[in-house]
C-alpha cells in the first residue's frame, strides 16, 4: 500500500477539534461530535470503499483553524497518483475541510513522528470597530493599540529549550513541560478589507495544551497594561499558570505549517 501525506486546511468554527471522538455517546451512530479527522476518514471510506484511518501531525482544539495541517494514510490503490487525491477527496469533503496537496512518502513515514516543528499564527483585530467576519477568524481586543516594538521585546525571551509550565492548561497529560521554541514574534498584516491585523507567529517542536492561546493572551495583556519588558521572562521563570494572563479564544488561532526538514527534538 502507498503511504500518502496530505496537507489539509479547515475552518474550525464548527468542529470539535481535529481528533475523532469514538467513545462519546451518540444515539444516532457514528461520531457524537463533528471532527476534522472524522470527516477525512468518511471521505476516504467513500473513495476507497473501506475504512482507512488518518494519522494527523497533531491535534487542534474546538474552534481552531488550519491552513497547513499534515496527515498521512495508507491507500489501497497501488496505481493512483498521489496528486489525484486532492481532487478526489475534495469531492467527498464538506466545504469547510479542503485537501490542498498530496504526495507519496516512505512506508514508515508518520505525520506526527516525523514532524520537526509546528508553526502557528494567531490573528488579533483591534480598533473602534471591525468587519463582522473578523470575529470568526481573529480575537477582537477592544480599547487596544498594539505597540509592535514593545510586544517583540516582551516576547524575546521565548527562544530555545524552555519549561512552559506557566502556559499550560490544567489537565494537560504531557510527561514533560519542556518545549523547544525556534521563533516567536509579532508582525502586522492587512486583512481583505485593507485593515491591519496584529499577528503572533510561533514555531516550536510541539506545544502544550492551549499553550499558544495562553501565550498570546498573556503577551497582549502585558502590552496593553504597560508592563515592564522583562515581565514575560518573570512569568516564564515562575512555572506557575496563575502568573500568566488570559487564554485567548480559539477563533484567531491557525495551524499554519508543519515542517519535516528541521532538527528532530523531543516532544
Amino acid at each position: 500500500m502507498k503511504n500518502i501525506l496530505l496537507t489539509v486546511s479547515y475552518d474550525g468554527s464548527d468542529f470539535c477539534g481535529w481528533q475523532r471522538q469514538d467513545n462519546a455517546p451518540n444515539l444516532g451512530g457514528g461520531e457524537a461530535f463533528r471532527t476534522v479527522q472524522g470527516e477525512l476518514e468518511k471521505a476516504l471510506e467513500k473513495l476507497c470503499k473501506e475504512k482507512v484511518p488518518v494519522y494527523g501531525s497533531g491535534r487542534t482544539d474546538s474552534g481552531v483553524h488550519a491552513l497547513g495541517q499534515a496527515a498521512n494514510f495508507y491507500s489501497p490503490f497501488e496505481n493512483m497518483p498521489a496528486v489525484n487525491y486532492v481532487r478526489a477527496l475534495n469531492a467527498f469533503l464538506p466545504p469547510d475541510v479542503r485537501v490542498t496537496a498530496a504526495r507519496e512518502v516512505a512506508e514508515d513515514f508518520s505525520a506526527r513522528k516525523n514532524a520537526t516543528s509546528r508553526v502557528y499564527r494567531y490573528f488579533i483585530s483591534f480598533g473602534d470597530s471591525v468587519p463582522a467576519n473578523d470575529f470568526r477568524y481573529s480575537w477582537y481586543v477592544r480599547n487596544y493599540q498594539p505597540d509592535l516594538d514593545r510586544l517583540n521585546a516582551i516576547a524575546s525571551c521565548l527562544r530555545g529549550e524552555l519549561d512552559c509550565s506557566s502556559f499550560c492548561a490544567s489537565g494537560d497529560e504531557s510527561l514533560s513541560m519542556n518545549r523547544y521554541i525556534d521563533d516567536a514574534h509579532f508582525f502586522m498584516q492587512k486583512d481583505i478589507w485593507g485593515r491591519e491585523l496584529l499577528v503572533f507567529q510561533i514555531e516550536a517542536n510541539a506545544f502544550l495544551w492551549k499553550m499558544v492561546r495562553t501565550l498570546t493572551g498573556t503577551l497582549v495583556n502585558l502590552d496593553k497594561s504597560g508592563a515592564a519588558l522583562d515581565s514575560m521572562q518573570k512569568i516564564l521563570e515562575a512555572r506557575d499558570r496563575t502568573r500568566a494572563g488570559v487564554t485567548a479564544p480559539p477563533t484567531g488561532l491557525f495551524l499554519y505549517e508543519i515542517k519535516f526538514d528541521g532538527v528532530r527534538r523531543h516532544e
